[in-house]
């Protein structure tokens, strides 16, 4: 049975996170969203990690569940069209490595993964001994990222270990900032350790491709939430048995029952392009390199973002593609569609909110209206602007801005023209 499962977040505890990112938030948009495993994140965190003991029961091997008297209360808050959905947790947390290797400061996300409360513990028993838990969700630890793994694999072989959002600048493992240009620069002899990375919400299984370094390892793609109602911005769908074993080996394996991800366009994610925020300087690689790196406002070097940093390491021309790839399927998160529709740039908005209910309470969960609900179905019910939004979603027929420089991209169904767009009171029956 195909699932899909999002396996790095973060909770309350971490910084920049929504007061909703609690266990019981996070039940409650998996339900919405449609995800079927979620990670827990943070876990190395005592108050976080003293929650999840409280709030969760073991389900199947190695995977948990809410508790059934705070499951039940829950799910009254959820469409019943979005009950029928058995959410599972997986332990999971993100470590922030801050160190030096080869002449130049490092600073690396990875991610880790473990089948039980126990493992969690040595993990947690490991770490305490170098650097402050209690600070942060997302611990900052001064600790070699190969140092980490060996740990990782140590402590447990069943614990899996994957680089995060591998190309993002500042904190990705091959960012332009601070990253490695070689997988086994960063791990040396237990590179092969290494299974699988997290593309970021900037790259895609496309773009990595490029890289023979890369192959035959599983291509993961996650959402980095905050807030629990951005859960699910990208997932990773796998066809195994609902056990934590067998979704490990699967990952571990990159065999069949890896289906595929879905995906953000790249374009949308905060460092696809080359730029400089301050001066609303957004290049492209091919001006990047016109301006030979500079900025021509303030003449200072550029962040290099993704696409860029992509092209410096490929050894495969940008059109390769391996002989069996994985599926892809691009979405833009529905609020944003939604408030394209209402005309409004405000995802948050009373009347994206309530069209969001409505379209969640008539067609199930966001998944399910991204990808799957027909588009008559769509126009039967009088949502004749939604069932065409969702045909050039799924046609892939977008109006792409690349997003640069921490700042997020624009992603378009309809463009800046409101002829393209029917009245917006054909979106709802009220």
């Amino acid at each position: 049975m195909q699932r899909i499962i999002d396996l790095h977040q973060h909770s309350h505890y971490s910084r920049a996170t929504g007061k909703e990112a609690t266990v019981e938030g996070m039940y409650k948009w998996s339900k919405i969203k449609g995800i079927d495993i979620i990670g827990t994140g943070d876990f190395t965190h005592p108050q976080w990690f003293a929650e999840l003991k409280e709030k969760l029961q073991p389900a199947e091997s190695g995977l948990f569940k809410l508790r059934d008297d705070i499951a039940s209360r829950i799910d009254l808050e959820v469409h019943e069209s979005c009950r029928n959905r058995d959410i599972r947790f997986i332990l999971t947390v993100e470590i922030s490595t801050i160190y030096s290797k080869n002449g130049k400061v490092r600073k690396i996300h990875q991610c880790i993964v473990v089948p039980s409360f126990e493992a969690a513990s040595d993990i947690i028993a490991q770490l305490g001994q170098i650097g402050n838990l209690k600070a942060d969700g997302r611990p900052i630890l001064g600790l070699d990222s190969k140092r980490l793994l060996e740990i990782t694999i140590k402590s447990n072989p069943d614990n899996l270990f994957f680089p995060a959002h591998i190309w993002t600048p500042w904190f990705g493992l091959f960012g332009s900032k601070s990253g490695f240009d070689s997988l086994e620069e960063a791990f040396e002899e237990l590179t092969p350790d290494i299974k699988a990375y997290e593309t970021g919400l900037s790259s895609d299984p496309r773009m990595n491709y490029r890289l023979s370094q890369l192959d035959g390892l599983t291509i993961l793609s996650n959402s980095d939430a905050h807030s629990p109602q951005k859960l699910g911005r990208e997932a990773t769908i796998i066809d195994s048995d609902l056990s934590y074993e067998d979704i490990i080996d699967a990952i571990k394996t990159n065999d069949h029952r890896i289906v595929g991800t879905i995906e953000f366009f790249p374009e949308e994610g905060k460092y696809h392009y080359d730029g400089h925020r301050a001066c609303l300087v957004r290049f492209s690689p091919e001006e990047t390199k016109k301006h030979q790196g500079l900025c021509p406002k303030c003449h200072k070097p550029l962040v290099v973002g993704v696409e860029n940093r992509i092209d410096e390491l490929a050894d495969r021309p940008a059109d390769y593609m391996p002989d069996q790839p994985k599926k892809v399927q691009y979405i833009i998160p529905l609020p944003e569609i939604l408030a394209e529709i209402n005309k409004t740039r405000s995802t948050t908005s009373r009347k994206v909110l309530e069209h969001y209910d409505q379209v969640n309470k008539l067609f199930g969960n966001e998944f399910d209206v991204l990808r799957t609900v027909p588009l008559n179905v769509f126009n039967e019910h009088g949502f004749t602007t939604l069932a065409e939004a969702m045909d050039r979603l799924r046609r892939q027929d977008v109006i792409l801005e690349p997003g640069y420089d921490g700042v997020y991209g624009v992603i378009k169904v309809f463009g800046e023209s409101t002829k393209d767009i029917k009245n917006p009171p054909q979106l709802s029956l009220f």
